[in-house]
Protein backbone atom coordinates (compact mmCIF):
# COMPACT_ATOMS: atom_id res chain seq x y z
CA UNK A 1 0.00 0.00 0.00
CA UNK A 2 1.13 4.11 -0.35
CA UNK A 3 -0.45 6.71 1.72
CA UNK A 4 -0.54 10.11 0.30
CA UNK A 5 -0.56 13.33 2.13
CA UNK A 6 -1.17 16.53 0.48
CA UNK A 7 -0.51 20.08 1.54
CA UNK A 8 -0.18 23.80 0.98
CA UNK A 9 -3.57 24.24 -0.07
CA UNK A 10 -4.96 27.68 0.73
CA UNK A 11 -6.50 31.17 -0.04
CA UNK A 12 -4.89 33.30 -2.40
CA UNK A 13 -5.52 36.19 -4.81
CA UNK A 14 -5.71 35.74 -8.73
CA UNK A 15 -2.19 36.04 -10.29
CA UNK A 16 -1.00 34.70 -7.02
CA UNK A 17 1.15 31.44 -6.41
CA UNK A 18 1.41 28.46 -3.73
CA UNK A 19 3.25 25.66 -4.05
CA UNK A 20 1.51 22.12 -3.00
CA UNK A 21 3.29 18.88 -1.54
CA UNK A 22 2.23 15.16 -1.79
CA UNK A 23 4.59 13.32 0.76
CA UNK A 24 4.21 9.28 -0.23
CA UNK A 25 4.69 6.30 2.61
CA UNK A 26 4.88 2.90 1.52
CA UNK A 27 5.47 0.60 -0.81
CA UNK A 28 7.76 2.21 -4.53
CA UNK A 29 5.45 3.31 -7.27
CA UNK A 30 5.94 4.21 -10.86
CA UNK A 31 4.51 7.84 -11.81
CA UNK A 32 2.60 10.13 -9.58
CA UNK A 33 0.17 12.96 -10.36
CA UNK A 34 -1.99 15.64 -9.53
CA UNK A 35 -5.62 15.63 -10.35
CA UNK A 36 -8.43 18.61 -9.13
CA UNK A 37 -12.32 18.27 -8.49
CA UNK A 38 -14.01 21.79 -8.65
CA UNK A 39 -17.82 21.50 -7.08
CA UNK A 40 -20.20 20.00 -9.55
CA UNK A 41 -17.84 18.91 -11.80
CA UNK A 42 -15.53 15.53 -12.42
CA UNK A 43 -12.24 14.88 -11.43
CA UNK A 44 -9.47 16.49 -13.87
CA UNK A 45 -5.92 15.86 -14.84
CA UNK A 46 -3.19 18.39 -13.45
CA UNK A 47 0.28 17.09 -13.94
CA UNK A 48 1.95 14.10 -13.87
CA UNK A 49 5.53 12.94 -13.56
CA UNK A 50 7.30 9.47 -14.05
CA UNK A 51 8.96 8.76 -10.80
CA UNK A 52 12.45 7.49 -12.10
CA UNK A 53 12.64 9.59 -15.23
CA UNK A 54 12.56 13.27 -16.32
CA UNK A 55 9.43 12.93 -18.12
CA UNK A 56 6.54 15.09 -17.58
CA UNK A 57 3.08 16.12 -18.32
CA UNK A 58 0.93 19.00 -17.57
CA UNK A 59 -3.01 19.97 -18.85
CA UNK A 60 -3.15 22.50 -21.04
CA UNK A 61 -5.42 24.68 -18.64
CA UNK A 62 -1.83 24.70 -16.79
CA UNK A 63 1.03 24.67 -18.99
CA UNK A 64 2.80 27.22 -18.88
CA UNK A 65 1.99 28.09 -15.23
CA UNK A 66 2.00 24.85 -13.02
CA UNK A 67 5.37 22.95 -12.44
CA UNK A 68 5.32 19.36 -11.49
CA UNK A 69 8.51 18.16 -9.79
CA UNK A 70 9.88 15.71 -6.94
CA UNK A 71 12.38 14.76 -4.60
CA UNK A 72 13.22 11.29 -4.90
CA UNK A 73 14.48 11.06 -1.42
CA UNK A 74 11.93 12.33 0.67
CA UNK A 75 9.45 10.63 -1.68
CA UNK A 76 7.70 13.89 -2.10
CA UNK A 77 6.46 15.40 -5.43
CA UNK A 78 5.71 19.20 -5.85
CA UNK A 79 3.25 21.34 -7.65
CA UNK A 80 4.34 24.85 -8.18
CA UNK A 81 1.11 27.07 -9.34
CA UNK A 82 1.94 30.32 -10.20
CA UNK A 83 -0.35 33.17 -12.05
CA UNK A 84 -3.56 31.51 -10.58
CA UNK A 85 -7.03 32.40 -11.43
CA UNK A 86 -10.56 31.88 -10.36
CA UNK A 87 -10.80 28.89 -12.45
CA UNK A 88 -7.86 26.92 -10.58
CA UNK A 89 -10.58 26.63 -7.29
CA UNK A 90 -10.76 23.12 -6.67
CA UNK A 91 -9.50 20.16 -4.36
CA UNK A 92 -6.50 18.74 -5.14
CA UNK A 93 -6.02 15.45 -4.83
CA UNK A 94 -2.22 13.51 -5.27
CA UNK A 95 -2.48 10.00 -6.83
CA UNK A 96 0.46 7.27 -7.65
CA UNK A 97 0.35 4.90 -9.98
CA UNK A 98 2.60 1.64 -8.97
CA UNK A 99 3.79 -0.66 -12.05
CA UNK A 100 3.08 1.64 -15.49
CA UNK A 101 5.67 2.30 -17.92
CA UNK A 102 5.93 5.46 -20.27
CA UNK A 103 4.63 3.39 -23.43
CA UNK A 104 1.91 1.54 -21.95
CA UNK A 105 0.49 3.95 -18.92
CA UNK A 106 -1.48 7.34 -19.75
CA UNK A 107 -1.14 9.12 -16.80
CA UNK A 108 -3.44 11.95 -17.76
CA UNK A 109 -6.02 9.21 -16.93
CA UNK A 110 -7.87 8.95 -13.75
CA UNK A 111 -8.08 5.22 -13.75
CA UNK A 112 -4.35 5.06 -13.93
CA UNK A 113 -4.08 5.64 -10.66
CA UNK A 114 -3.50 3.03 -7.75
CA UNK A 115 -3.61 5.02 -4.58
CA UNK A 116 -5.11 8.92 -3.79
CA UNK A 117 -4.53 11.08 -0.81
CA UNK A 118 -7.12 12.79 0.82
CA UNK A 119 -7.05 16.28 -1.05
CA UNK A 120 -6.04 20.13 -0.40
CA UNK A 121 -8.22 23.34 -0.79
CA UNK A 122 -7.08 25.91 -2.90
CA UNK A 123 -9.40 28.31 -3.39
CA UNK A 124 -8.41 31.58 -5.93
CA UNK A 125 -10.41 34.72 -5.58
CA UNK A 126 -10.96 37.40 -7.95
Amino acid sequence: QVQLVESGGGLVQSGGSLRLSCVASGRTFSGMGWFRQAPGKEREFVAAVWWFGISTYYADTVKGRFTISQDNAKKTAYLQMNALKPEDTAVYYCGVNLSGGRSTTNLARRSSYDYWGQGTQVTVSS
